[in-house]
């Protein structure tokens, strides 16, 4: 048997155990403590995170701002507990999301008078709303049927 067929059998079959190992690992989901994301991740993963963070599953973002506010303390004189930086995270989170909500409203607003505008009746008689249109000229480029173009004189002092 030549050496690249026997090679190719052997990675065809690392492969396929690969495979099986990873059919028989089940796949959750499981939603962050802090910000409420949900994510699919194995069963060995979350226990590993549910170690790390106190028995709660946190994201990936937020595990990062928790080390990153346990970072911060470490240049303090008193260094925060795991479970301080949780609470400092989901207090800011909650913080900052309060604030987004009323832009929410305000974005929603906005989106329905721009449907109200765009789906209501005009009158086509009505000058108002009437577009003037690019004319071309010799080039690719549209120009627009206006005033001349000015010229500009060079300035000097």
């Amino acid at each position: 048997m030549p050496m690249n067929q026997r090679s190719s059998e052997y990675m065809d079959g690392k492969v396929a155990k690969e495979a099986d190992v990873v059919e028989m690992e089940m796949v959750l989901t499981a939603k962050c403590w802090c910000c409420g994301l949900v994510e699919e991740c194995t069963h060995a993963y979350i226990a590993r995170v549910r170690e790390r963070f106190g028995g709660r599953w946190i994201c990936g973002l937020c595990a990062e701002a928790v080390k990153e506010e346990r970072a911060r303390s470490e240049s303090d004189e008193k260094k925060i507990t795991m479970d301080e930086a949780l609470k400092r995270h989901t207090k800011f989170r909650q913080q900052f999301r309060s604030a987004s909500d009323i832009n929410k409203d305000y974005i929603h607003a906005i989106k329905q008078i721009l449907f109200r505008t765009l789906d209501s009746p005009r009158n086509k008689n009505e000058e108002a709303f009437a577009c003037r249109p690019l004319g071309r000229s010799h080039s690719c480029f549209s120009t627009m049927e206006t005033a001349p173009p000015r010229t500009t004189e060079p300035h000097t002092e």
